[in-house]
């Protein structure tokens, strides 16, 4: 909605004015923060910097534009439902954290995008979006003076103050196989379980065993399920983490007659990675594709932003990429073989299947 309208602006002078430069906004909502940003040249942060400013500070919350996007929202949330894909990763947190306000998906519901009224918009406004909420954050060609400056000029000195509280989020651990069905052709599979968040520094070494278990066409899972079995086109680890908790696991899509002879291979990579040792040539490959890719993704300016801004957020420090790489290059193979036999412990993971209405499954007996 802060891209509908302003005091001074209408919704289509908003995308106007930043487009006519040659830029553009947009905005990701996650379950802890919130981001607008936009991208444009050098010589137009200043009209870039002023139009964010504005939609955050001074939105008009319009009835009509309000009852109309919500439509848009929930054509949105009837596109996930019918991408088994998406749909899987926000029912496995639901079921992963339930009792949590992180089982909560993102998008919300039918019944609460419906709810909504301007009068809503305004009081979350006032309430969260103060001046010790705020993280400003900006990569490329330009200086730390020139964004200071933008800011005293166009962002309120007024903006209020707010209590941050924090939901402890003590996680029970769970486990079983959860059943959703679909009418779809393949089943699409994730099994995990919650784990280190981002203030834990095991997460780190975790995100390396995740290279090794799944990440990329070399890693174990790939190799087993794809190359050598033939029997998952997609399949990969994730680790989805937030202030205190993460959630990690493994996904795959096959077909219904693989599903069972998938997930004991899964099992049998866990069990592997407990059991026997790492070979040097694996680690190290492991490791340069870690640094590899994130020295990569650091060619985006933008990842360069998100990347900042999340790290003031939960460390309220930039942690320097070169401490991160030095970080990796000390994890030993003893290191990644105890972290294995402490996270990959079956009796700790949920399975969640989404299946077709037709489909009889062994697994769910």
């Amino acid at each position: 909605m802060l891209f509908k309208g302003t005091k001074t602006r209408s919704a289509k002078q908003i995308a106007e004015e930043v487009e006519s430069c040659g830029g553009y906004l947009n905005a990701f909502t996650s379950k802890e923060h919130t981001c607008y940003y936009g991208r444009g040249l050098e010589e137009h942060i200043e009209t870039t910097f002023n139009v964010l400013s504005d939609m955050i500070q001074n939105p008009v919350f319009k009835s009509t534009e309000l009852k109309r996007e919500a439509k848009v929202i929930i054509d949105e949330l009837n596109d996930i439902e019918d991408n088994p894909e998406e749909l899987i990763f926000d029912k496995f947190e639901e079921h992963l954290y339930s009792g949590n306000s992180l089982a909560q998906p993102v998008i919300g519901t039918v019944d609460n995008i419906s709810s909504f009224s301007s009068g809503d918009l305004f009081k979350y406004l006032k309430n969260d979006y103060t001046s010790n909420r705020l993280l400003i954050a900006a990569s490329g060609s330009i200086t730390h003076e020139e964004i200071v400056k933008l800011t005293n000029k166009y962002v309120n000195n007024h903006l209020g103050q707010s209590v941050i509280k924090r939901e402890e989020n003590s996680i029970s651990e769970k486990n079983g196989i959860n059943i959703i069905e679909k009418e779809i052709q393949q089943v699409h599979a994730i099994i995990g379980r919650s784990t280190f968040g981002y203030k834990d520094k095991n997460r780190l070494r975790l995100l390396l065993l995740s290279q090794i278990l799944g990440e990329g066409s070399s890693s174990r899972l790939f190799q087993t399920l794809r190359e050598r079995n033939g029997i998952a086109y997609q399949v990969n680890t994730f680790l989805n983490s937030f202030y205190d908790v993460s959630s990690f696991g493994v996904y795959f899509s096959t077909n219904y007659k693989m599903i069972d002879k998938a997930l004991n291979l899964v099992s049998r990579e866990f069990k592997k990675l407990r059991e026997k040792k790492i070979t040097s040539k694996e680690l190290t490959r492991a490791k340069e594709s870690f640094k590899g890719s994130l020295l990569l993704s650091l060619e985006s300016t933008s990842n360069r932003m998100i990347r900042m801004a999340q790290s003031e957020l939960y460390f309220n420090r930039v942690i320097s990429i070169d401490k991160v790489i030095k970080k990796i290059d000390a994890f030993t193979r003893e290191d990644i073989i105890d972290l294995a036999n402490e996270v990959l412990q079956e009796e700790s993971f949920i399975k969640l299947i989404i299946k077709s209405k037709d489909t009889a499954l062994k697994t769910a007996a």
